[in-house]
């Protein structure tokens, strides 16, 4: 096995076991050389090959560091935001950006199967984690009631909101993913370093009718997300094989 991948699987486990804990310092290439007897070259590998996967990060002028683990998000269940951080035992918060009753673009008309011009509600949140930022979210609501959104509290979770208020239920949705780099605004608001990308979700939620009553548009930190889809293969008759 080349020392590089002997050495990278070393950090690995230590990060694994806890003794190198989220935010604490690796040793430089050069302590690892002294103290492992291999080359500046082959810690370096190591190193970078770690950042590149996410599992550590470097500050300039400071050194390396063990990243934060990624959060594994499903792609097949349709859940909040605020569910996805209880149950992984983490505290979500909220911050408003922007809340307002506005006419909807052709391209939210199209999605929600209204005309261009009807009155829509859009939402656009900070979602954090133990106070950490993680995600913006930019939605457009339509459905019966929304012009009385602002009454309402959205600083939680807004599927629970809608459930209570307006008896509306989310049963499906459509989901598209792409990465990118993230707008100056958005990296701002993340407290991401430049050239860190973002993962891209754009999603369209149905009710009980398979009626769309959201749009939304969706930016996680590429360094703290990580989706995860079962995949499931079918023969040529149609059933699911293994």
């Amino acid at each position: 096995m080349p020392l590089y991948v002997q050495l990278k699987r070393l950090l690995e486990a230590q990060v694994s076991e806890g003794t190198l804990v989220p935010h604490s310092r690796i040793p430089s290439e050069r302590e690892l050389s002294d103290h492992y007897t291999i080359s500046r070259m082959t810690a370096r590998r190591a190193l970078a090959e770690l950042v590149q996967e996410g599992r550590l990060y470097t500050s300039t002028g400071k050194g390396t560091f063990v990243a934060e683990p990624k959060i594994d998000q499903s792609v097949q269940a349709l859940t909040s935001f605020t569910e996805d951080m209880q149950a992984r035992g983490l505290i979500p918060s909220t911050r408003i950006l922007r809340r307002e009753l506005t006419p909807a673009s052709d391209i939210v008309a199209r999605s929600l199967w209204i005309n261009a011009g009807d009155i829509v509600y859009r939402l656009e949140r900070l979602r954090l984690a133990n106070g950490e930022p993680l995600a913006l979210e930019n939605a457009y609501l339509s459905f019966p009631g929304v012009e009385f959104f602002d009454g309402y509290d959205l600083e939680g979770s807004l599927y629970a909101m809608l459930r209570e208020r307006f008896g509306l239920v989310p049963v499906e949705a459509i989901q598209e993913f792409e990465a990118r780099l993230p707008r100056s605004q958005e990296r701002r608001l993340l407290k991401m370093n430049e050239g860190e990308p973002v993962l891209k979700l754009l999603r369209t939620t149905f009710n009980a009718e398979h009626n769309p009553f959201e749009v939304v548009q969706s930016i996680y930190r590429g360094d703290r997300y990580r989706f995860v889809a079962k995949l499931i293969r079918e023969s040529t008759d149609g059933k699911s094989t293994t």
